[in-house]
């Protein structure tokens, strides 16, 4: 008992330092209760496109405050991913993970479905017949594109901000790269996941192979799914791991998903982002190698004005959701 005193004042006397600490280096911290968050959720926005973001396959809107709908826009192609595609995503999320005033990203696709994958009529030029006069200069073209293609996906990942999937209808192909790409995947009970490649005489490619199995932790049936390009509908799904939770329709489902983000966005950005970064840096490391680097990480984050902020809440019983955090 005597320990557990001790060890309670000394966390008590930290936060002290801390609070007086940030008053000295000119942090504006009053003590007068925090008001309320109803600002913070802002409802959703007009359908007006978010400044600096006009694609032709991607429309991304402001859903809510922090929040950034970005949606597959090809209704009538069933959002399959045509050449402008590939790019246009790079583009997307890069000036998403530079955006100080965004701290959360909810994807879907427009009208009936989720996504059919890769528009193959589209993009059958650059499949099927490569540039290069002979077999090396055609392999070299084909890996710088398949690289690029996988960059498409890779750079949600990379997206410090939190990326939620919401999958209704079908979601195939491709689709099952993307949304391995993202970090949290919700479904309507109609949606379907098909790793459709082998179906059109190729192995996945642009991320499928590496992120399933360690998406949903079960080798046997990531290979069954790959080998026979078989329906995995959203009760298996969720069952399996592949998405957290199912809905009954499309519309309930983005209204889950765009709370969903809203409750990450209400948080702290550095506390959120930074839990980001180190999660996908020990699912390819070792505990050791990732306790380091969160040892190293943590050494310049833990002097965020944020934890004062946080703190000083929970003392004085308020509502996390009306703190406010600075842009990161």
């Amino acid at each position: 008992m005597a320990a557990v005193m001790a060890a309670s004042r000394g966390l008590r006397d930290l936060l002290s330092w801390r609070l007086t600490a940030s008053m000295h280096r000119g942090l504006n911290l009053s003590f007068r209760p925090l008001g309320s968050s109803a600002q913070d959720e802002a409802s959703r926005a007009a359908l007006s496109e978010a400044p600096d973001h006009s694609y032709e396959s991607l429309r991304v809107t402001p859903a809510h405050k922090h929040i950034l709908h970005v949606q597959l826009n090809r209704p009538d192609k069933r959002n399959a991913m045509n050449k402008v595609f590939w790019s246009e995503m790079v583009e997307c999320f890069n000036k998403i993970a530079k955006d100080s005033d965004c701290r959360a990203v909810v994807i879907s696709g427009a009208g009936k479905v989720f996504t059919a994958g890769i528009d193959l009529m589209d993009m059958a030029s650059d499949l099927l017949q490569p540039q290069g006069d002979d077999v090396a200069r055609i392999s070299w073209y084909l890996r710088d594109l398949i690289t690029r293609y996988q960059e498409t996906f890779s750079v949600i990942e990379k997206c410090p901000k939190p990326v939620i999937a919401a999958v209704h209808g079908g979601c195939v192909g491709a689709g099952v790269d993307l949304i391995t790409a993202c970090d949290i995947r919700y479904c309507a009970q109609d949606a379907f996941f098909q790793v459709k490649e082998v179906d059109v005489g190729l192995a996945a490619d642009v991320g499928t192979l590496q992120r399933l199995p360690k998406v949903i932790g079960n080798q046997s049936l990531v290979n069954e799914l790959a080998f026979t390009a078989r329906k995995m509908m959203a009760d298996e799904a969720l069952g399996s791991g592949l998405v957290s939770r199912v809905f009954p329709d499309k519309e309930v489902m983005l209204d889950a998903a765009f709370a969903l983000a809203a409750e990450i966005a209400s948080k702290s950005p550095v506390a959120v982002q930074s839990t980001k970064v180190n999660l996908l840096y020990s699912r390819d490391h070792s505990v050791a190698e990732s306790l380091n680097y969160m040892a190293s990480w943590n050494m310049s984050m833990l002097q965020t004005q944020d934890i004062v902020k946080s703190v000083q809440a929970a003392m004085e019983k308020k509502d996390l959701k009306g703190v406010t955090f600075s842009k990161l």
